[in-house]
């Protein structure tokens, strides 16, 4: 029988490495699993829908395919992006479908070690914790690597 802990996601394994694309939000930064990733686009004003939760911003047409764009910060219950020139949207795979995230900026891709992946911590509200895999320490910067499946747990509210 495998021991799970918490800080493992099913996606890594203790020896092995995990890049990750790292993004700005209300002064933190947050990271996907880069194998979520389709592109990264440019801020490009979507079209409203009705009654949508508020951190659903609207829809975009990405090549001929009407994708959700979610405001990532309100998302996470940040204030939400008022976006700019530096704003990027990136399309990521949850549960089969496409999504767009609205995030400040983009900044990085990373290579990190499994073992560098610390469990979030207990003083986070449960709600919030079960949306965050891991707390990854990078350099002077603390990241939270997000689990995209427990953020949208409902498909119906990513269909577009």
């Amino acid at each position: 029988m495998t021991h799970h802990t918490e800080a493992q996601s099913p996606d890594v394994d203790a020896t092995g490495s995990l890049e990750i694309i790292s993004f700005h939000l209300g002064g933190q930064i947050f990271c996907v699993n880069i194998m979520a990733v389709r592109e990264i686009r440019g801020w490009a004003p979507s079209t409203a829908l009705p009654h949508t939760p508020s951190h659903v911003l609207g829809v975009i047409n990405l090549r001929g395919s009407v994708i959700p764009v979610i405001d990532m910060a309100a998302r996470l219950g940040l204030p939400a992006i008022e976006p700019t020139e530096r704003s990027a949207i990136i399309v990521t795979n949850i549960a089969g479908k496409l999504v767009g995230l609205l995030v400040e900026n983009v900044s990085d891709m990373i290579t990190v070690e499994n073992a560098q992946l610390q469990p979030a911590p207990k003083v986070m509200p449960e709600a919030e914790r079960a949306l965050t895999r891991a707390i990854i320490p990078v350099e002077d910067q603390m990241i939270c690597y997000l689990d995209l499946d427990a953020l949208f747990p409902n498909s119906e509210e990513l269909a577009a």
